[in-house]
Protein backbone atom coordinates (compact mmCIF):
# COMPACT_ATOMS: atom_id res chain seq x y z
CA UNK A 1 0.00 0.00 0.00
CA UNK A 2 1.14 3.31 -0.97
CA UNK A 3 1.69 6.05 1.81
CA UNK A 4 2.92 9.56 2.49
CA UNK A 5 5.07 9.84 5.58
CA UNK A 6 6.02 13.17 7.13
CA UNK A 7 9.96 13.56 7.09
CA UNK A 8 11.75 14.78 10.13
CA UNK A 9 12.91 17.86 7.93
CA UNK A 10 11.57 19.57 4.33
CA UNK A 11 14.06 18.16 1.99
CA UNK A 12 16.07 21.13 0.77
CA UNK A 13 17.46 19.44 -3.02
CA UNK A 14 13.84 18.86 -3.25
CA UNK A 15 12.49 22.54 -2.64
CA UNK A 16 15.21 23.80 -5.31
CA UNK A 17 14.43 21.54 -7.28
CA UNK A 18 11.05 21.38 -7.57
CA UNK A 19 10.06 24.43 -9.52
CA UNK A 20 12.35 23.13 -12.54
CA UNK A 21 10.52 19.76 -12.30
CA UNK A 22 7.24 21.64 -12.66
CA UNK A 23 8.57 23.40 -15.67
CA UNK A 24 9.79 20.67 -16.99
CA UNK A 25 6.08 18.51 -16.51
CA UNK A 26 4.36 21.92 -17.56
CA UNK A 27 6.15 21.67 -20.86
CA UNK A 28 5.25 17.56 -21.23
CA UNK A 29 1.69 18.08 -20.28
CA UNK A 30 1.24 21.53 -22.17
CA UNK A 31 2.42 19.80 -25.43
CA UNK A 32 -0.02 17.12 -24.89
CA UNK A 33 -2.62 19.83 -24.50
CA UNK A 34 -1.27 21.68 -27.62
CA UNK A 35 -1.83 18.18 -29.81
CA UNK A 36 -5.20 17.46 -28.79
CA UNK A 37 -5.95 21.26 -29.91
CA UNK A 38 -4.52 19.93 -32.93
CA UNK A 39 -1.04 21.74 -32.51
CA UNK A 40 2.27 20.49 -33.34
CA UNK A 41 3.37 20.28 -29.84
CA UNK A 42 7.09 20.77 -30.00
CA UNK A 43 6.43 23.58 -32.57
CA UNK A 44 4.22 25.31 -29.88
CA UNK A 45 6.28 24.96 -26.87
CA UNK A 46 9.42 26.31 -28.97
CA UNK A 47 7.57 29.53 -29.90
CA UNK A 48 6.24 30.00 -26.20
CA UNK A 49 9.56 29.50 -24.64
CA UNK A 50 12.58 30.25 -27.47
CA UNK A 51 11.40 32.80 -30.26
CA UNK A 52 10.77 35.46 -27.84
CA UNK A 53 14.51 35.25 -26.57
CA UNK A 54 16.46 33.55 -29.33
CA UNK A 55 14.12 34.04 -32.62
CA UNK A 56 14.41 35.72 -35.31
CA UNK A 57 12.61 38.93 -34.04
CA UNK A 58 13.50 38.62 -30.48
CA UNK A 59 15.31 42.27 -30.51
CA UNK A 60 11.64 43.33 -30.33
CA UNK A 61 10.14 40.58 -28.29
CA UNK A 62 13.27 40.66 -25.08
CA UNK A 63 12.25 44.39 -23.70
CA UNK A 64 8.70 43.02 -23.27
CA UNK A 65 10.15 40.31 -20.84
CA UNK A 66 10.88 42.95 -18.49
CA UNK A 67 7.49 44.87 -18.67
CA UNK A 68 5.27 41.85 -18.46
CA UNK A 69 7.80 41.07 -15.66
CA UNK A 70 7.98 44.25 -13.62
CA UNK A 71 4.35 44.62 -12.04
CA UNK A 72 4.53 40.80 -11.44
CA UNK A 73 7.99 41.25 -9.26
CA UNK A 74 6.66 44.27 -7.31
CA UNK A 75 3.01 42.32 -7.09
CA UNK A 76 4.82 39.07 -5.49
CA UNK A 77 7.58 40.34 -3.46
CA UNK A 78 4.63 42.03 -1.88
CA UNK A 79 2.63 39.01 -1.02
CA UNK A 80 5.63 36.91 -0.48
CA UNK A 81 6.40 39.17 3.02
CA UNK A 82 2.72 37.83 3.79
CA UNK A 83 2.77 34.32 2.84
CA UNK A 84 5.95 33.57 4.79
CA UNK A 85 4.10 35.05 7.97
CA UNK A 86 1.27 32.60 7.35
CA UNK A 87 -0.96 35.76 6.34
CA UNK A 88 -2.68 34.92 2.94
CA UNK A 89 -3.75 38.15 1.00
CA UNK A 90 -5.63 36.67 -2.28
CA UNK A 91 -6.80 40.09 -3.23
CA UNK A 92 -3.54 41.85 -4.77
CA UNK A 93 -5.61 42.32 -8.01
CA UNK A 94 -7.97 44.59 -6.52
CA UNK A 95 -4.79 46.43 -5.00
CA UNK A 96 -3.50 46.40 -8.13
CA UNK A 97 -6.59 48.32 -9.87
CA UNK A 98 -7.29 50.59 -6.98
CA UNK A 99 -3.70 52.19 -7.10
CA UNK A 100 -3.75 52.48 -10.94
CA UNK A 101 -7.29 54.73 -10.33
CA UNK A 102 -5.65 56.59 -7.41
CA UNK A 103 -2.35 57.10 -9.56
CA UNK A 104 -4.42 58.30 -12.55
CA UNK A 105 -6.81 60.34 -11.01
CA UNK A 106 -4.17 62.17 -9.24
CA UNK A 107 -2.56 62.86 -12.89
CA UNK A 108 -5.64 63.65 -14.90
CA UNK A 109 -6.24 65.84 -11.98
CA UNK A 110 -3.23 68.33 -13.37
CA UNK A 111 -3.90 67.80 -16.85
CA UNK A 112 -2.41 69.25 -19.02
CA UNK A 113 0.10 70.94 -16.28
CA UNK A 114 3.77 69.68 -17.09
CA UNK A 115 5.86 69.55 -13.58
CA UNK A 116 7.93 67.35 -12.35
CA UNK A 117 6.62 66.91 -9.06
CA UNK A 118 3.41 65.22 -10.73
CA UNK A 119 4.89 61.85 -11.38
CA UNK A 120 6.08 61.96 -7.89
CA UNK A 121 2.59 62.94 -6.18
CA UNK A 122 1.12 59.84 -8.85
CA UNK A 123 3.47 57.27 -7.30
CA UNK A 124 2.66 58.46 -3.94
CA UNK A 125 -1.22 58.02 -4.43
CA UNK A 126 -0.72 54.68 -6.06
CA UNK A 127 1.27 53.16 -3.17
CA UNK A 128 -1.43 54.77 -1.03
CA UNK A 129 -4.39 53.64 -2.74
CA UNK A 130 -3.22 50.20 -2.92
CA UNK A 131 -2.07 50.53 0.56
CA UNK A 132 -5.33 51.47 1.44
CA UNK A 133 -7.11 48.77 -0.01
CA UNK A 134 -4.76 45.77 1.45
CA UNK A 135 -5.58 47.51 4.56
CA UNK A 136 -9.32 46.83 5.19
CA UNK A 137 -9.08 42.86 5.23
CA UNK A 138 -6.36 43.44 8.03
CA UNK A 139 -8.44 45.83 9.63
CA UNK A 140 -11.41 43.28 9.85
CA UNK A 141 -8.60 40.44 10.70
CA UNK A 142 -7.83 41.91 13.67
CA UNK A 143 -10.66 43.57 14.84
CA UNK A 144 -12.89 41.20 14.21
CA UNK A 145 -11.23 37.88 13.57
CA UNK A 146 -12.09 37.89 9.73
CA UNK A 147 -10.79 35.52 7.08
CA UNK A 148 -8.31 37.57 5.07
CA UNK A 149 -8.16 35.32 2.17
CA UNK A 150 -12.00 35.85 1.41
CA UNK A 151 -12.12 39.55 2.67
CA UNK A 152 -9.29 40.23 0.21
CA UNK A 153 -10.92 37.93 -2.67
CA UNK A 154 -14.20 39.87 -2.38
CA UNK A 155 -12.71 43.20 -2.97
CA UNK A 156 -10.99 42.46 -5.96
CA UNK A 157 -15.04 42.42 -7.30
CA UNK A 158 -15.54 45.98 -5.51
CA UNK A 159 -12.26 47.27 -7.27
CA UNK A 160 -13.97 45.79 -10.90
CA UNK A 161 -17.04 47.72 -10.35
CA UNK A 162 -15.03 51.03 -9.12
CA UNK A 163 -13.28 50.52 -12.70
CA UNK A 164 -15.85 50.19 -14.73
CA UNK A 165 -17.34 53.28 -12.91
CA UNK A 166 -14.37 55.68 -13.26
CA UNK A 167 -14.18 54.15 -16.68
CA UNK A 168 -17.47 55.73 -17.77
CA UNK A 169 -17.87 58.40 -15.30
CA UNK A 170 -15.25 60.66 -13.09
CA UNK A 171 -11.86 59.31 -15.24
CA UNK A 172 -13.69 59.00 -18.45
CA UNK A 173 -12.08 61.56 -21.46
CA UNK A 174 -14.42 64.55 -21.82
CA UNK A 175 -12.81 64.27 -25.59
CA UNK A 176 -13.09 60.48 -26.39
CA UNK A 177 -16.29 60.47 -28.35
CA UNK A 178 -18.08 59.02 -25.61
CA UNK A 179 -16.25 55.93 -25.52
CA UNK A 180 -15.19 54.68 -22.31
CA UNK A 181 -12.02 55.16 -20.65
CA UNK A 182 -9.50 57.77 -19.65
CA UNK A 183 -6.97 60.07 -21.46
CA UNK A 184 -3.59 58.18 -22.84
CA UNK A 185 -1.18 59.04 -20.45
CA UNK A 186 1.39 58.65 -23.07
CA UNK A 187 -0.06 62.10 -24.48
CA UNK A 188 1.05 63.60 -21.28
CA UNK A 189 4.59 63.45 -21.02
CA UNK A 190 4.48 64.88 -17.03
CA UNK A 191 2.41 61.85 -16.02
CA UNK A 192 4.10 59.17 -17.89
CA UNK A 193 5.91 56.20 -16.34
CA UNK A 194 8.68 55.48 -19.72
CA UNK A 195 11.88 56.33 -19.60
CA UNK A 196 12.50 54.97 -22.92
CA UNK A 197 9.49 53.81 -24.85
CA UNK A 198 11.39 52.49 -28.07
CA UNK A 199 14.02 50.50 -25.87
CA UNK A 200 10.90 49.19 -23.59
CA UNK A 201 12.02 50.65 -20.40
CA UNK A 202 9.46 52.30 -17.61
CA UNK A 203 9.88 53.10 -13.77
CA UNK A 204 8.13 50.27 -12.66
CA UNK A 205 11.10 47.94 -14.05
CA UNK A 206 13.30 50.40 -11.30
CA UNK A 207 11.18 50.00 -8.59
CA UNK A 208 10.30 45.95 -9.10
CA UNK A 209 14.55 45.84 -8.85
CA UNK A 210 14.30 47.82 -5.70
CA UNK A 211 11.70 46.08 -4.42
CA UNK A 212 14.22 42.87 -5.08
CA UNK A 213 16.65 44.61 -2.95
CA UNK A 214 14.58 45.85 -0.15
CA UNK A 215 12.67 42.47 0.43
CA UNK A 216 16.35 40.55 0.91
CA UNK A 217 17.30 42.85 3.31
CA UNK A 218 14.46 42.75 5.17
CA UNK A 219 14.35 39.04 5.28
CA UNK A 220 18.15 38.59 6.18
CA UNK A 221 19.02 41.99 7.59
CA UNK A 222 16.65 43.03 9.87
CA UNK A 223 14.78 41.76 13.08
CA UNK A 224 10.96 42.51 11.23
CA UNK A 225 12.25 40.21 8.40
CA UNK A 226 13.12 37.20 11.47
CA UNK A 227 10.08 37.59 12.69
CA UNK A 228 8.29 37.32 9.71
CA UNK A 229 10.09 33.94 8.86
CA UNK A 230 9.40 33.40 12.76
CA UNK A 231 6.05 33.00 12.73
CA UNK A 232 5.65 31.37 9.51
CA UNK A 233 7.57 28.74 10.51
CA UNK A 234 7.07 28.08 14.03
CA UNK A 235 3.98 30.39 15.34
CA UNK A 236 3.78 29.27 18.93
CA UNK A 237 7.38 30.20 19.24
CA UNK A 238 6.82 33.68 17.97
CA UNK A 239 4.19 34.30 20.48
CA UNK A 240 6.79 33.53 23.11
CA UNK A 241 9.18 35.16 21.57
CA UNK A 242 6.92 38.60 21.89
CA UNK A 243 6.12 39.02 18.28
CA UNK A 244 3.08 41.28 18.08
CA UNK A 245 0.84 39.30 15.88
CA UNK A 246 -1.58 42.76 14.58
CA UNK A 247 1.46 44.82 13.71
CA UNK A 248 2.65 42.11 11.41
CA UNK A 249 -0.75 41.63 9.37
CA UNK A 250 -1.32 45.37 9.36
CA UNK A 251 2.88 45.66 7.86
CA UNK A 252 2.20 42.47 5.49
CA UNK A 253 -1.45 43.27 4.34
CA UNK A 254 -0.14 47.10 3.77
CA UNK A 255 2.85 46.25 2.35
CA UNK A 256 2.12 43.96 -0.09
CA UNK A 257 -1.02 46.44 -1.04
CA UNK A 258 1.41 49.30 -1.52
CA UNK A 259 3.43 47.03 -3.80
CA UNK A 260 0.61 46.05 -6.10
CA UNK A 261 -0.77 49.63 -6.06
CA UNK A 262 2.67 50.73 -7.21
CA UNK A 263 2.40 47.90 -9.85
CA UNK A 264 -0.85 49.06 -11.05
CA UNK A 265 0.25 53.01 -11.22
CA UNK A 266 3.18 51.84 -13.45
CA UNK A 267 1.15 49.87 -15.79
CA UNK A 268 -1.61 52.34 -16.27
CA UNK A 269 1.36 55.38 -17.10
CA UNK A 270 3.42 53.02 -19.13
CA UNK A 271 2.07 49.96 -21.17
CA UNK A 272 -1.70 49.74 -20.65
CA UNK A 273 -1.45 53.92 -21.19
CA UNK A 274 -5.18 54.66 -19.54
CA UNK A 275 -7.09 53.31 -17.77
CA UNK A 276 -10.54 51.59 -19.34
CA UNK A 277 -12.88 48.53 -18.41
CA UNK A 278 -10.57 45.88 -19.60
CA UNK A 279 -7.30 47.49 -17.57
CA UNK A 280 -7.69 44.56 -15.02
CA UNK A 281 -5.24 42.07 -16.55
CA UNK A 282 -4.88 38.92 -14.11
CA UNK A 283 -1.20 40.23 -13.08
CA UNK A 284 -2.45 39.95 -9.39
CA UNK A 285 -3.17 36.38 -9.09
CA UNK A 286 -0.54 35.30 -11.62
CA UNK A 287 1.52 36.50 -9.21
CA UNK A 288 0.48 34.19 -6.54
CA UNK A 289 2.17 31.43 -8.68
CA UNK A 290 5.06 33.82 -9.16
CA UNK A 291 5.51 33.93 -5.40
CA UNK A 292 5.67 30.29 -5.09
CA UNK A 293 7.91 29.24 -8.05
CA UNK A 294 10.09 31.73 -6.82
CA UNK A 295 9.95 29.96 -3.43
CA UNK A 296 9.25 33.19 -1.74
CA UNK A 297 12.73 34.11 -1.85
CA UNK A 298 12.83 37.95 -3.55
CA UNK A 299 15.98 36.57 -6.11
CA UNK A 300 13.70 33.24 -6.60
CA UNK A 301 10.60 35.63 -7.64
CA UNK A 302 12.50 37.58 -9.75
CA UNK A 303 13.47 34.81 -12.21
CA UNK A 304 9.71 33.55 -11.52
CA UNK A 305 8.73 36.66 -12.89
CA UNK A 306 10.90 36.24 -16.16
CA UNK A 307 9.74 32.54 -16.74
CA UNK A 308 5.72 33.63 -16.59
CA UNK A 309 6.40 37.25 -18.66
CA UNK A 310 7.92 34.50 -20.98
CA UNK A 311 4.76 32.77 -20.81
CA UNK A 312 2.84 35.81 -21.73
CA UNK A 313 4.88 37.32 -24.86
CA UNK A 314 5.30 33.29 -26.32
CA UNK A 315 1.51 32.68 -25.51
CA UNK A 316 0.21 36.04 -27.04
CA UNK A 317 3.09 34.49 -30.23
CA UNK A 318 2.01 31.36 -30.38
CA UNK A 319 -1.83 32.62 -30.79
CA UNK A 320 -0.80 34.77 -33.79
CA UNK A 321 1.43 32.76 -35.58
CA UNK A 322 -0.11 29.30 -34.38
CA UNK A 323 -3.60 29.96 -33.96
CA UNK A 324 -3.47 28.83 -30.27
CA UNK A 325 -6.85 30.17 -28.27
CA UNK A 326 -5.97 32.50 -25.41
CA UNK A 327 -7.78 29.85 -22.74
CA UNK A 328 -5.19 27.52 -23.81
CA UNK A 329 -2.28 29.79 -22.48
CA UNK A 330 -4.00 30.79 -19.17
CA UNK A 331 -4.62 26.56 -18.96
CA UNK A 332 -0.56 26.03 -19.66
CA UNK A 333 -0.03 29.01 -16.79
CA UNK A 334 -2.23 27.20 -14.40
CA UNK A 335 -0.71 23.89 -14.69
CA UNK A 336 2.49 25.40 -14.01
CA UNK A 337 1.25 25.94 -10.16
CA UNK A 338 -0.93 22.91 -10.17
CA UNK A 339 2.29 20.26 -10.85
CA UNK A 340 4.47 22.75 -8.43
CA UNK A 341 2.01 22.28 -5.37
CA UNK A 342 1.52 18.83 -6.25
CA UNK A 343 5.41 18.08 -6.07
CA UNK A 344 5.64 20.75 -2.95
CA UNK A 345 4.03 17.71 -1.32
CA UNK A 346 7.47 16.02 -1.35
CA UNK A 347 9.36 18.39 -0.15
CA UNK A 348 7.39 17.47 3.70
CA UNK A 349 6.96 13.81 2.77
CA UNK A 350 8.23 10.70 1.27
CA UNK A 351 6.32 8.35 -0.53
CA UNK A 352 6.42 4.70 1.04
CA UNK A 353 5.13 1.35 0.57
CA UNK A 354 3.66 -0.14 3.54
CA UNK A 355 2.19 -3.83 3.99
CA UNK A 356 -1.62 -4.22 4.13
CA UNK A 357 -2.67 -5.34 7.17
CA UNK A 358 -4.66 -8.34 8.28
CA UNK A 359 -8.10 -8.31 8.16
Amino acid sequence: MIALQKRPTPSRALSLATPLIAVLITMIMGGALFAVLGKNPLEAIRTIFYDPVFGEFAFYYRPQLLVKAAPLVLIAIGLSLGFKAGIWNIGAEGQYIIGAICGAAVGLAFYPTESRLIFPLMILAGALGGWAWGMIPAFLKVRFGTNEILVSLMLVYVADQLLASMSLGLLRNPEGMGFPGSRNFSDFPAASSWINEAAGLHWGMAFAFIAVIFAYVLLNRHILGFNIRLTGEAPRAARFAGVNPTRLILFCLGTSGALAGLAGLFEVTGPSGQINIDFASGYGFTAIIVAFLGRLHPVGILLAALLMALTYVGGDLAQGNLGLPSAAIQVFQGMLLFFLLALDLLTNYRVVLKKKGAA
